[in-house]
């Protein structure tokens, strides 16, 4: 049976959300967000091993959020998220897993679900995102004060989601080759190494924490 490890990146910041603290590490009912992301993974009998990547001040907060669950111990990010992601590969490296899930720390409502479709999808593919349809007209705009210049077709834009699902040398090997490069996701590195990329339905409550209002929704759930 195929080895999957996760890599959950915790490094981001809480600016938008309007704290001092990272939002990953705010309390929903009393739980750290982070904790709550990491026990859906422990919780699911596909998941070996999980790695935990941060930010250069977080270590504290870290230690107190994820205390007794016997997790590795986390790895320090660098200055961009392709930078962290591969921190974090080359940590599970000696781990040799077949599969790897990158998963965003503020992401707390991923499902079960969600976690089958892309590993049962990595067992044909390189390289899995789960993704929800666009449902809103988008429109493109330029300008200060800003007008709109165009429609935009949504017929094939998805919004892209976490976990992202890898086959574990592949990816390693396409993070190593993006040092450096300013990419937005995992699945964009990938993309740049030439891997193709097979969607699987995503699920609307696994929303990134990352606005004030996005903490009043979570807050609601």
């Amino acid at each position: 049976m195929a080895r999957c490890a996760v890599l959950i990146l915790a490094g981001g910041s809480g600016s938008r959300v309007g704290s001092d603290i990272p939002k990953q590490y705010l309390n929903l009912g009393g739980v750290p967000v982070i904790r709550r992301t990491v026990e859906v993974f422990l919780s699911h009998p596909a998941i070996d091993l999980i790695q935990v990547v941060i930010g250069a001040e977080d270590s504290e907060r870290c230690g107190a959020a994820l205390g007794g669950l016997g997790l590795p111990a986390p790895v320090t990010g660098g200055a961009t998220r392709q930078n962290s992601g591969m921190r974090g590969l080359e940590a599970l490296e000696t781990a040799e897993p077949d599969y790897v899930l990158i998963h965003d720390a503020a992401r707390p409502f991923v499902d079960h679900g969600t976690i089958d479709r892309v590993v049962r999808a990595l067992e044909q593919a390189s390289a899995v995102l789960p993704a929800v349809p666009v449902a809103d007209t988008l429109k493109r705009g330029a300008g200060s004060p800003a007008i709109v210049t165009a429609t935009v077709d949504r017929q094939d834009m998805w919004r892209a989601q976490t976990p992202q699902g890898f086959r574990f040398t592949e990816i390693l090997s396409a993070h190593r080759a993006a040092t450096g490069l300013e990419l937005t996701d995992d699945t964009a590195v990938a993309e740049h190494a030439g891997m193709t990329v097979s969607l699987v339905p995503g699920a609307e409550d696994n929303f990134k924490i990352t606005t004030q209002e996005d903490l009043r929704r979570a807050e609601r759930m």
